[in-house]
Parts: C-alpha cells; sequence; structure tokens
C-alpha cells in the first residue's frame, strides 16, 4: 500500500464535498500573511479593508505596525505584497473610492485631548494626496457610493479604566462629512453633525462606532456603547434615530467553565458595532456588545427602526454544530458578531457576518429580508475585523486582525464558485440535541467504518468522546459519549489518545500534567463512558516525566503502544519515548523514535496507530502558517516493535519511513497551516483520516481539519 502527497488540486477534490449537480458557493483559495508587508513590526494587523474600483489591489489599515498596506491580487490565488506607506499615527479604517484611498489616522495624546486626520492616497503611487484636520479621533470611514464625500465616525471614545469604563466621558463624538474635490478633499467644506441628546443611553456621550452610506447619500451610524442607531443625510441633518433594543436568547452558554452547555436564557441589548445597507431602506448590524450586552448574533432593520429580521441565536448554534464556538467568551459575548457587508453575486444578495471570537463568516442569502438563509461558514484567520466584496471577479476578503506567536494575521480571499463548499469538515448538525465540540485531539476506526474521537483538557470539565459518521461530507458527529466516574464528569484527564477495547469499549491516553493536578494515566472506559480502571505510570517513568506527555495509544491484541509527545528527562536530544504496556503480564516497555531535526521551534509526536504490518505515526513541528515545516505520516514495520526493552535498559531507536507528507493537503483550503495536527485513523481499506486540534477555539482561528488521505 502506498501513499504520496498530493497535488494541491488532488488534495482539495478529496476534501470537497462529492456533488452530483455543482451549486454556487465560495471557497477560500488564498492566505496573504500581513507581515509580508510589515516585516521589521513585531505585531502586524489587518483590520479594515478595501479594494481598488478594478478590484486588483486590496488597501487595509495596520494599527500594530502603524501603517496601511497593499496587496495585488491580481491573480487572486496568489496575492503579492505591494508595500505600506507609514503613519504617524493609528490608522483605524480605509475606504477606497476609484483609486484614491480614504484613510483615517488617530493622533490622539490621550482620551481627552483627542485629535485625527483625514487622508486621501493615490493607490497607484502610494501617496498622499492630502489631509484633513478631523479634530477628534476617528473610527469608521465610508465613502459615499457616488464618490462626492467621505463620513467618518468620530468616536472619541471612552477610557475603559475610569467611571468603570462606561460613558459619558467628554468630549463627545460626532460624526464627519467631508467632501471630495477631483479625487482630493475639500477640507474647508467640512461638516462636523452633531449627535448629541438622541440616544437614551449618555446622551451627552454619543460614541459613533461605524458609517455606511446608502446610493441615496444617507449615512448610517451605528452608537455601539449608546446602543442607539441614527440615519443622516449628507449635510448633517437627522433623518431618524432609535435604540438598537434588546433580545432574549434561550439556549446560550453564559459559564467559562471548560464545558459547552447551552441551557441558559439571557436578556441582552444589542449594541450593534459595524453596518451595511442592504438596499436604500435596510441595513443590518453586527450585534458586538460592549459595556451591557452583545445578542450574539445579528439584525436587519428598516430606517424607520422597524425590525425587519432578527437572528437571535440561529448564528450561534450554527457556529456551535461546526466547532467554532469560543467557550473562554461564554460569560461575555459569545461568539462576537462584528464585521457585516453586503453585495450582489450571481445574480443573489448576500450579508456576509463575521464572528470576531469564532473567526468565522457567515454567508446569507437574504432574497427574503424578512427570512435570511444561512447557506454557509467559512473559516477565517484569528479575529476577523472587516471585509471587501469585489463582486466583478466574484471575490469575498477577510482582514483578521489578531497576531500571536501562534498564527500570525493574515487577509483571506474566497471565490464565488461553481462548486462544492470546501468547509466545514465536521459537524454535529442533525443531532437531537445541540452538541458543541472542539479540541479534537486524538481517534480512531471502529469496525464499521467510523471513527471515535476524543476531546483534550480545554474541555475539563466535560471529556467527551465523539461518535463520528465519515460517510456523509461534511462528516458528522453522530453521539457524544460522556465520560464520567462515579455518575459525574470526570475531571483531571487530558485525552490525547484512544484505542478500542475490543468488547466495545476503550482506552484512553491522559497526556499529564503536574501544575494541574492531572496525571499521566491510561484509563479504561466502557462504551457509556463511565471510567471502569485506570493505569498509572511506574515509578521508573514518574521519576523522569515532563508535561509532554501521552500523545496517541493504540492496541495491538494485549499490548498497548502510547507515544510520547517530546524527550522527557532520561532521553537522548530529540528522541520520544514509544512505550508499552502488557495487558497481561501488566509489564512496560520502551523503544526511541528519533524524531525530524526542528527548523524552529520543537517537533514531537502527535499519533500512533497500528494497521496491518505497520505502526503508524503523526510527526510535527509547532509552526503555523508559512514557518511550518515538518507535518508527516511516517511508519515501522511492526516487527520493530519487538526490539522494545525493558524501561531499566537502553532503548533502541526506530528507523520510520515518511509515508505522507501532510503540507500540500493543510494548504490544500487556500488557508495558512493549522500547527496541531493531532488525530489519525486508518480503515480496512488503508485509508487514512486526518484531524487537526483547533484549541478550543482560544487564540486560534477555531478551524477544523478533518479529511481523508487515501491509498493508491
Amino acid at each position: 500500500m502506498i501513499f504520496r502527497a498530493a497535488t494541491l488540486t488532488s488534495v482539495a477534490a478529496l476534501i470537497a464535498a462529492p456533488a452530483m449537480s455543482q451549486e454556487m458557493n465560495f471557497n477560500r483559495i488564498a492566505s496573504f500573511m500581513v507581515a509580508q508587508n510589515a516585516s521589521d513590526a513585531e505585531e502586524s494587523s489587518a483590520e479594515i479593508i478595501s479594494a481598488t474600483a478594478d478590484g486588483m489591489t486590496l488597501v487595509y489599515t495596520d494599527g500594530p505596525a502603524e501603517v496601511v498596506g497593499f496587496i495585488d491580487i491580481t491573480d487572486p490565488a496568489n496575492p503579492v505584497a505591494a508595500g505600506a506607506i507609514e503613519l504617524e499615527g493609528e490608522p483605524t479604517s480605509v475606504s477606497v473610492s476609484g483609486n484614491i484611498a480614504y484613510l483615517g489616522e488617530n493622533t490622539s495624546e490621550d482620551y481627552i485631548n483627542v485629535s485625527g486626520v483625514l487622508h486621501a492616497i493615490d493607490v497607484s503611487s502610494q501617496t498622499v494626496l492630502a489631509s484633513c484636520d478631523l479634530g477628534g479621533q476617528p473610527d469608521s470611514v465610508a465613502v459615499s457610493p457616488d464618490g462626492s464625500f467621505v463620513a467618518v465616525a468620530i468616536e472619541n471614545e471612552r477610557d475603559e479604566d475610569l467611571g468603570d469604563g462606561r460613558v459619558g466621558q467628554m468630549p463627545a463624538g460626532f460624526v464627519a462629512i467631508v467632501p471630495t474635490a477631483e479625487g482630493s478633499l475639500d477640507c474647508d467644506a467640512m461638516i462636523s453633525a452633531d449627535i448629541t441628546g438622541l440616544a437614551d443611553v449618555a446622551p451627552e456621550d454619543p460614541e459613533p462606532e461605524f458609517v455606511a452610506i446608502n446610493d441615496e447619500n444617507e449615512i448610517v451610524v451605528t452608537l455601539q456603547e449608546n446602543n442607539h442607531m441614527i440615519v443622516l443625510s449628507a449635510d448633517g441633518s437627522v433623518l431618524n434615530h432609535f435604540s438598537a433594543g434588546e433580545v432574549t436568547l434561550e439556549g446560550v452558554d453564559t459559564k467559562e467553565e471548560g464545558a459547552l452547555i447551552f441551557d441558559q436564557t439571557i436578556t441582552v441589548v444589542r449594541e450593534p458595532d459595524s453596518v451595511t445597507w442592504i438596499d436604500n431602506t435596510h441595513f443590518a448590524t453586527a450585534n458586538e456588545g460592549d459595556m451591557d450586552g452583545g445578542s450574539r448574533g445579528w439584525t436587519i432593520f428598516s430606517q424607520d427602526g422597524t425590525i425587519v429580521y432578527e437572528s437571535g441565536v440561529d448564528l450561534e448554534h450554527a457556529i456551535i454544530q461546526v466547532g467554532h464556538y469560543p467557550e473562554e467568551r461564554s460569560g461575555n459575548k459569545g461568539v462576537e458578531p462584528e464585521s457585516v457587508t453586503f453585495d450582489v453575486f450571481g445574480g443573489t444578495p448576500y450579508v456576509f457576518v463575521g464572528a470576531e471570537r469564532s473567526s468565522i463568516v457567515g454567508v446569507y442569502n437574504v432574497s427574503d429580508l424578512a427570512n435570511p438563509v444561512l447557506e454557509q461558514l467559512l473559516p477565517s484567520g484569528i479575529g476577523p475585523e472587516g471585509y471587501v466584496t469585489i463582486p466583478q471577479r466574484n471575490l469575498l476578503v477577510s482582514a483578521n486582525e489578531v497576531d500571536d506567536a501562534g498564527a500570525r494575521a493574515h487577509v483571506m480571499l474566497f471565490e464565488y464558485q461553481d462548486a462544492p463548499a470546501s468547509y466545514p469538515h465536521l459537524t454535529s448538525a442533525g443531532m437531537d440535541e445541540l452538541t458543541g465540540w472542539g479540541a479534537i485531539s486524538g481517534q480512531v476506526m471502529a469496525d464499521d467504518g467510523t471513527i471515535y474521537a476524543v476531546s483534550d483538557s480545554f474541555y475539563g470539565m466535560q471529556p467527551t468522546i465523539f461518535h463520528i459518521d465519515v460517510s456523509d461530507t461534511p462528516a458528522r458527529i453522530v453521539d457524544a459519549i460522556r465520560i464520567t466516574r462515579t455518575g459525574q464528569p470526570a475531571q483531571l484527564i487530558d485525552m490525547e489518545g484512544i484505542a478500542l477495547d475490543g468488547d466495545g469499549g476503550f482506552w484512553i491516553a491522559s497526556e499529564g500534567r503536574s501544575d494541574r493536578l492531572i496525571p499521566h494515566a491510561i484509563y479504561h472506559v466502557g462504551a457509556d463512558g463511565a471510567l471502569e480502571d485506570y493505569i498509572a505510570l511506574p515509578p521508573e517513568l514518574l521519576a523522569v516525566e515532563r508535561r509532554f506527555g501521552f500523545e496517541g495509544i493504540t492496541r495491538v491484541g494485549d499490548m498497548l503502544y502510547m507515544a510520547v509527545q517530546r524527550e522527557w528527562r532520561d532521553d537522548p536530544a530529540n528522541h520520544s519515548k514509544v512505550l508499552g504496556y502488557n495487558l497481561e503480564t501488566k509489564e512496560w516497555s520502551v523503544i526511541h523514535y528519533k524524531k525530524t531535526e526542528p527548523t524552529t521551534g520543537w517537533v514531537g509526536l502527535s499519533e500512533i496507530v497500528a494497521h496491518g504490518d505497520f505502526m503508524y505515526f503523526v510527526e510535527r513541528d509547532n509552526q503555523h502558517d508559512a514557518r511550518a515545516v515538518t507535518k508527516m505520516i511516517t511508519r515501522v514495520p511492526m516487527s520493530a516493535m519487538d526490539s522494545m526493552v525493558a524501561l531499566d535498559e537502553t532503548p533502541a531507536v526506530l528507523k520510520p519511513e515518511v509515508v505522507v507528507d501532510l503540507l500540500p493537503y493543510l494548504t490544500s483550503t487556500g488557508g495558512y497551516v493549522l500547527d496541531k495536527v493531532e488525530g489519525l485513523a486508518i480503515a480496512a481499506d488503508g485509508t487514512m483520516w486526518v484531524s487537526t486540534d483547533n484549541d478550543g477555539v482560544d487564540d486560534h482561528s477555531g478551524e477544523t481539519m478533518f479529511f481523508p488521505v487515501r491509498a493508491e
């Protein structure tokens, strides 16, 4: 049986859903690492993004690096860094009309001494044509569809460390309206629209967050902290205003307790962030929340204040089913929809809703404004902040702001294609109860061709075995078996591997961590999830252990084999233990696995699977995106395991061969390389099912890849 790394085209075909007849879908085709335009910056970000009229150049704000960046997308599948302009302050928003980018820059000294500038920039030459003093701290910038003026939300944001972080705090915000003149700015004609005295919450201190302009040159403004909406004319007159209101949500998780339990009912104010016009009388808001609320969804309003549609918990529940729910935000704002935009693709009107903390984009067909249909959920980078649509090129682009020690900040491009949707790879949709999942860390193939997978200690209060049907696309979780001890959720375990016991139950490998009181152990679990027995490490291993423990388990007859992720104290450099335990004799044995030399960071073992005449391993480094080098499946002959020795003897060293280079698979859907390839299960026909761990959507994009590698 031979496995070969596939081409990008063939890999994508393996992952994508088969379809008898094609339908239009958005699929990611490329990711651009923002650091390519700010290589000298310790931190870079893509926050708000726009595009030139010809759709060939993207322009985005990068606050941490204090630049406005440019990306050449002449070939959208291969975006190219096109330079950046350094600024003196923080760029906050950008909107492009034709080939002129209108950029807001915050130059404020503090929360009281506020100031800012609006620039007109020629994109082709990357030169500043004009700059206007705005008289306050800008946030959102929008240019009218006819290009005749620019509206800027002058937020003059509050200091969250003062007054319990609440409005009002002076100076008050306003909306600046700046006419354009021959592609530049007429600063002398700027209008400062007074919007004080309108909101029910802190009317003396409006904090406009976002602005959008319709074809009639009407400006809709969100006041997020004030929970209010205002519609202005181009001369700054107030046409209408109203409270954004509140919503009651049933079936939400409000506790950050390491479990996904959606049984609470709350009533919260919407506190909308971004807003987009759908037509000249209706607009949609993303209700992120700030001080007192955040309704975890989105709303369509008529500009007279009538609510045409409220998503309620529908978006959040759909996100839960595809494994993108951020448990660490349960007590705050859940999935946190922050961005919303609208456009028409192929004659179909769509609203795109970006959930910041879930790093996912909801694609809604809004042909019927009262009954939008969620057609897709698209994986974004970490913290999607802004979007731009380029319908003439069938492109949707997301800007993702989070840049940390893991994945760098990225801009992602999606194409509207006559093709199956390539995401999600795994879902719990269709189960009788709403079931959240994430942090998949190990898996095993059952005799019937289904897979059992475990989640790790991120959900420490709710350890679970997920039963997965891989005959459908996407693969579907059909059961969640909760691990219990004396009838209560088992605690102090970190499940990183699972094997069948041959009698309907399971052997579970737990990775120990002394600082969390989690022991290294092997647990025997019944078919109903009840813990029946455990095997502790002997003193010889406890004397040398480190927290980089078991990352997989497999069974061959009476033998259990466990892969240890990284070196323990008595291991040679770049060697990991593979341990054996005989269930009959209760004897331990060991052999060494020599890992690939790391280029950056470390390399470890993530899985072990016995299949046929071979023992298979997943070997990976801890790197994301373009820095990733080692993500592969290796194997040794099963006979090599006969060289295992007692713990007090010098271990032999396995000589693995590379079976599959996983890097082409991990980039096949247009994203950056995910770091944690942790699951491997092998079917009777040799098909390998591979999964990645999404870290419970904590400082992670939440994306889980779950895909087959076919045998030739």
